[in-house]
């Protein structure tokens, strides 16, 4: 990953005033301010504010998605039956990258956007190079032969800082993982808070 998207990663964390991926180098362990020579100094939050906060939070939680796409994915978990923000939750976390990073085959879910893009994952036997590609329950993913002996992927499967959730069952060994089924909010293991509900109220303004 280059230097560049990696300090944009950690702006992003100082910005969102939270290590939103959990990972053990976010400059916000030490430095709990906002980005800037002084950090950012707020007022207390409006209404709004708390909802674009929110909504700016679970978008750059799953890679920094743009702002079409995401309205894209609100509208549909209002079409569907339910909850629309444990819809809006559902998909994101079928979204194909999302389960690749939840399997632990790459470090981040900037990498795994980008390890989807370069052809490196079957989903039942064929390959998918759309990272947001919608998973059913019961898929297959799985790393190609080609593609497990990639540093990154050989060090992401090493890694003990983050457990692969219960509704995805991982075969370590054979670089394989199935999406057994789509999660609730409560299941979906967040570093952070994340408020589905504020992002819903954001757009049924």
């Amino acid at each position: 990953m280059s230097g560049k998207r990696v300090q944009a990663k950690h702006k992003l964390d100082r910005r969102m005033g939270a290590n939103i991926w959990g990972r053990p180098k976010s400059p916000f362990n030490k430095r709990q301010t906002g980005p800037g020579m002084h950090g950012a100094r707020r007022g207390k939050p409006t209404d709004y504010g708390l909802q674009l906060f929110a909504k700016q939070k679970l978008k750059g939680y799953y890679g920094s998605i743009g702002e079409k796409q995401f309205r894209r994915y609100f509208k549909e978990a209002n079409r569907l039956k339910g909850d629309t923000g444990q819809n809006l939750i559902g998909l994101l976390e079928r979204r194909l990258d999302a389960v690749v990073y939840r399997a632990c085959f790459v470090p981040t879910v900037f990498a795994a956007r980008q390890f989807v893009s370069h052809k490196h994952v079957t989903v039942n036997g064929k390959v998918v190079n759309i990272p947001s590609y919608q998973v059913q329950e019961g898929d297959v993913i799985e790393i190609r032969e080609s593609s497990r002996e990639i540093p990154m992927v050989l060090d992401a499967l090493q890694l003990t800082e983050r457990e692969v959730p219960e509704y995805i069952d991982l075969d370590q060994k054979a670089a394989k993982a199935t999406f057994l089924r789509t999660p609730t909010l409560e299941e979906v293991p967040y570093p952070v808070q994340m408020e589905p509900n504020l992002v819903v109220e954001f757009y049924s303004r």
